[in-house]
C-alpha cells in the first residue's frame, strides 16, 4: 500500500516535471477538472453510451483492437473486438503497483459489435461477449495481459494474436493463434521472452510475425530493494531512459531462436506507452506518457526502421494507448487527466478515476499558425490544457468524471458504424460502447 506521505511526494515531483517540460500547461495533470458524469461529442452520454455486462472478470481493461476479416482480396467482411483484461490488476501491476499477489489470471475477450451500430442497439448483448478459451496455455503460467494486436484474418485464415504478459517473474510476450471458424479459442504458440521486454507494454504489427514494441521503463518494480523508488523517478522527472524496438520471429517449426532480428527503433524515450503505424505505413505514433505528448516518426516500411521524429502533438492528460483511424485522417488517443486520483484508485483509497478521450486531425497540414480556438464543445476544453499545434486541432469524442466511465486507456472508433469503444484500465464494466445518435 502506498503511504500518503509518498503519495504526496510523487505528486510534488509530478508538478516539478510539468514545469519542466513546458509542452502541457502547469498543472494540467494535477488539476481535476469539472468534468461532467459523461459527454460523448457525436450523441448524448445518458441515452447513447452503454458499458458491456461480463460478470466479475470483464473489468480492468487496458487494451483493445478490432480483428478485421478480409475476403481473398483484402476487401473488408467483418470485424470483431478483443479486449486484455485483469480483474486483479489491484493486487499485481508492474507498472504501478502493487506486487502482492499474481495468481489470478487475467483475461482475453471477444466481441461481435451488432450490424448497424444505430441508436435502437446501443445497449450492448451480452450474448455477443465470449472470454477466450486460452487452448494449450501451460498451466503454472501466470497471465497479466497488457497490450494485444491481432494480425487481420484472408479469406477466413488463422491470425496470430500477441499479447504481453506482465508475469511473475518476468515481462513477455504471449503468442497464440485464432481461427475466425473457432473466434472464441485461443491456441497456445509460444512464450517470447527477451531482455528487451523487461518493461513491454503495447504492441502494433508489422506482418504476421513481426512488430513493433514499446518498453515503458528501464527501472522496473521488480527490482529489490529500489523497486518502489526508481521507477518514481523515472517517471516523474521524464528522463528518457527507455525506448522502442522491432522484432521479428523465426517460424515456430523453425529450429531457428524465436527472435530472428532484434532492433532498436527509438532511443531515450521518456515513458513510450501505445504505438500504432498508419494505415499507408508511413509513419508511426508513439504515446510519451510523462511528458503528455504523441511523437509521430516517419518510417521505411521496407526495413521498418524509424527514419526521423517529425513532429510532437500535445495532449491535455498522460497519454494511454493510441490508435490511427482506418484512413489516417485522425489520432484516437485515450489517458488519465488527473494523475493523483488515478495512482490512488490504484492503491485502493479511492474507486474511479476521470476519463478523457481525444481524436487529433491527421491529414496533411494547410495551415502554418496553430488555431486560437478549438474544442469548443466539450464541457471541458483541450484548449488551454494543450499546446497547440499548426495543423494539428485536439477535439474531445468523451470525458467523465470517473462516475460515467472511469480511467480510461484505450479509443477505437469503427470505421463503418462510428461506434465508439472505450476501455478502462480501473474500470469496474471493462468497455463503454457509445453509439452516434441518429439526430446527429
Amino acid at each position: 500500500m502506498v503511504s500518503t506521505r509518498a503519495l504526496a511526494w510523487t505528486f510534488g515531483l509530478i508538478s516539478v516535471v510539468v514545469w519542466r517540460s513546458g509542452r502541457v500547461a502547469k498543472n494540467t495533470i494535477l488539476t481535476k477538472h469539472p468534468f461532467p458524469e459523461g459527454y460523448y461529442s457525436e450523441g448524448e452520454f445518458s441515452t447513447d453510451c452503454a458499458t458491456l455486462k461480463g460478470g466479475p472478470d470483464l473489468k480492468y481493461c487496458e487494451d483493445a483492437t478490432f480483428w478485421d476479416h478480409l475476403d481473398s482480396h483484402g476487401n473488408f467482411v467483418d470485424r470483431t473486438l478483443l479486449l486484455s483484461c485483469d480483474a486483479g490488476r489491484k493486487s499485481w501491476n508492474t507498472v504501478m503497483g502493487p506486487l502482492k499477489n499474481p495468481e489470478p489470471r487475467g483475461s482475453l475477450w471477444f466481441y461481435q459489435p451488432d450490424d448497424k451500430g444505430t441508436k435502437d442497439n446501443t445497449v450492448p448483448d451480452p450474448s455477443r461477449l465470449k472470454r477466450l478459451e486460452l487452448k494449450g496455455y501451460p498451466a503454472g503460467h501466470d497471465f497479466h495481459p497488457l497490450g494485444v494486436e491481432i494480425y487481420p484474418s484472408y479469406a477466413g485464415n488463422t491470425s496470430n494474436l500477441y499479447v504481453v504478459n506482465h508475469a511473475r517473474a518476468r515481462t513477455v510476450i504471449e503468442q497464440f493463434t485464432v481461427s475466425p471458424s473457432s473466434p472464441t479459442v485461443a491456441k497456445y504458440v509460444r512464450t517470447l521472452s527477451s531482455p528487451y521486454f523487461h518493461s513491454a507494454n503495447a504492441l502494433a504489427l508489422t506482418s504476421p510475425d513481426s512488430f513493433y514494441v514499446t518498453n515503458d521503463h528501464l527501472f522496473t518494480r521488480r527490482i529489490p530493494y529500489l523497486g518502489h523508488i526508481l521507477p518514481i523517478l523515472e517517471s516523474v522527472f521524464a528522463f528518457p531512459l527507455s525506448f522502442m524496438s522491432h522484432v521479428t520471429l523465426a517460424h515456430p517449426a523453425s529450429l531457428e531462436p524465436a527472435i530472428k532480428v532484434h532492433q532498436f527503433s527509438a532511443l531515450f524515450v521518456p515513458f513510450p506507452n501505445g504505438i500504432t503505424i498508419s494505415p499507408d505505413g508511413t509513419n508511426v505514433a508513439l504515446a510519451s506518457t510523462t511528458l503528455g505528448e504523441v511523437r509521430i516518426y516517419t518510417r521505411d516500411a521496407a526495413t521498418n526502421t524509424l527514419t526521423g521524429l517529425i513532429e510532437t502533438i500535445p495532449v491535455p492528460f498522460v497519454p494511454d494507448n493510441i490508435r490511427y483511424n482506418h484512413d489516417g485522417a485522425a489520432l484516437i488517443v485515450a489517458g488519465h487527466p488527473h494523475f493523483p486520483t488515478l495512482t490512488a484508485v490504484a492503491a485502493n483509497k479511492t474507486r474511479v478515476a476521470p476519463s478523457w478521450v481525444v481524436s487529433i486531425d491527421m491529414r496533411p497540414k494547410n495551415s502554418a499558425l496553430p488555431k486560437v480556438e478549438f474544442d469548443r464543445q466539450a464541457p471541458v476544453s483541450a484548449q488551454g490544457k494543450a499546446s497547440p499545434v499548426a495543423g494539428r486541432e485536439v477535439r474531445t469524442l468523451f470525458q467523465s468524471d470517473g462516475s460515467g466511465f472511469s480511467s480510461s486507456s484505450t479509443g477505437l472508433q469503427d470505421p463503418i458504424t462510428s461506434v465508439l469503444y472505450v476501455t478502462g484500465l480501473y474500470a469496474d464494466d471493462g468497455v463503454i460502447i457509445c453509439h452516434p445518435s441518429t439526430k446527429n
